[in-house]
């Protein structure tokens, strides 16, 4: 198998692995009829720390869980396919954040989705682009402008059932992760002429402009290619023109022509 399809199969796995996780605890919540709803995030209650961890594998219905696992499945190919070597501490790290940020700023409720990492990833994925200015990593950008805009209305409270809390902080933790890491990962090709004090740290040198290295060399002094088929067969000489002034030719009718053997 190459290598680039390798890269592009293996990005898919750790959004299999999310939704084998979350469709385990919804699977299980529905076999034995109860909600985990304990597990979900309480905003400011010391005992349900807990929470910031376990929050995002909890979900109202399956709708709900759907809404969740397409996203988070096809954002986190293009996180782990673009951005392999610190992918996991983004997961991590955003996870975290957007869950602590959650508990102290959250509306005191039961907070529960993974729609909080689905607003993270994105946001990282698209200030990736944008920091770097990579045309890959800005394409990336505008795809998910194109697949996911729209989510941008969801960390305004305009829906009395959302956390948009938890959308808000999502995103802002994938914004900081993005700044973090904006020097890892694929960068722009930046070339010379782009950097700063170019023209003295590679001055053109004075000879390049002497007349010698103006000089063009004529066809005599150029070392002309050897043909390995041809170069056993004698040259024929240049044929070479002199003008003669038609009164001085008729004044001597004999001359000869100057290039003919005598």
């Amino acid at each position: 198998m190459k290598p680039e399809l390798r890269s592009i199969l293996t990005s898919f796995l750790p959004g299999i692995l999310f939704a084998i996780v979350l469709g385990a605890v919804r699977f299980y919540e529905i076999s034995t009829n109860q909600h985990l709803l304990e597990f979900g995030l309480f905003p400011r209650s010391t005992e349900d720390l807990t929470g910031i961890l376990t929050f995002p594998f909890i979900h109202r219905d399956n709708e709900h869980l759907f809404s969740n696992i397409i996203p988070l499945f096809i954002l986190s190919a293009m996180l782990f396919y673009f951005y392999r070597e610190f992918a996991w501490r983004v997961i991590f790290f955003t996870w975290i954040l957007s869950g602590f940020w959650l508990w102290l700023g959250g509306r005191p409720s039961a907070h529960i989705g993974a729609s909080g990492m689905v607003y993270a990833i994105s946001s990282f994925l698209f200030f990736s682009g944008a920091w770097r200015k990579e045309r890959r990593m800005m394409a990336v950008s505008l795809i998910i402008v194109f697949l996911y805009g729209g989510m941008v209305w969801g960390i305004f409270p305009l829906f009395k059932d959302m956390s948009w809390e938890g959308h808000l902080f999502g995103g802002l933790a994938g914004l900081l992760m993005s700044w973090i890491y904006r020097k890892k990962g694929p960068q722009r090709v930046k070339y010379e002429w782009e950097e700063d004090g170019y023209d003295e740290a590679h001055p053109i040198p004075e000879e390049a402009f002497s007349a010698e290295a103006a000089e063009i060399p004529s066809p005599e002094s150029t070392p002309q290619p050897i043909n390995p088929i041809l170069g056993s067969i004698p040259q024929i000489p240049a044929v070479r023109y002199e003008y003669i002034d038609k009164n001085e030719h008729e004044e001597n009718p004999e001359q000869k022509n100057p290039d003919s053997d005598k």
